[in-house]
């Protein structure tokens, strides 16, 4: 699926990795864009991401940010954000908007990548998307409701349901229905 230079560290020396989807087989994985670093909406975003990243672990989940900047700009930026310093998830830089164009989160207007997320199951499958509108803040809690409904860890909690002894209804047509 991807192979990019991400920002792993802010330690010198430490700071970037190339990192594969290849790294995340086998689990599920939360990948977002933002679309501009430097702008004071996006770092509570990424901030809220990292607090709730133990319970993404926990959930079988690990967690991607990506934007299109360049390496050096997703450094610049975390350094001058001390909310920042301490992301426990590698941040990605699609500057060449390969991984973007893929999954269609380009913005036609000005090339930015939208704010999107993707909820990606072991087997590499999209399993949820969602992109938000720049007046809509984003946050990790919508995250987690999803991959609670969604993936099987999170499922185990109502095997126990008899689905048998459930009603089968047949939907009625919306004009039935209504009227």
């Amino acid at each position: 699926m991807f192979r990019l230079k991400a920002l792993v560290s802010l330690e010198p020396g430490n700071e970037f990795r190339d990192i594969a989807s290849s790294m995340y087989e086998g689990k599920w994985l939360v990948l977002f864009y933002w679309p501009l670093s430097f702008s004071k909406t996006f770092p509570p975003e990424l901030f809220d991401f990292g607090r709730r990243y133990g319970e993404l672990i926990d959930r079988g989940a690990d967690v991607l940010a990506a934007s299109t900047d360049a390496p050096y700009i997703h450094l610049a930026w975390r350094k001058e954000h001390p909310a920042l310093y301490g992301l426990p998830f590698p941040t990605l830089a699609d500057f060449r908007r390969e991984l973007a164009r893929r999954l269609g989160v380009v913005s036609k207007h000005d090339g930015s990548p939208l704010r999107a997320t993707f909820l990606i199951d072991p087997d590499r499958t999209i399993r949820w998307a969602c992109a938000y509108d720049h007046s809509i803040e984003r946050s990790a809690n919508d995250v987690l409701r999803v991959l609670d409904g969604i993936a099987p860890a999170s499922r185990v909690r109502y095997s126990t349901l008899e689905t048998a002894r459930l009603p089968q209804s047949k939907p009625a047509p919306l004009l039935e229905a209504v009227g």
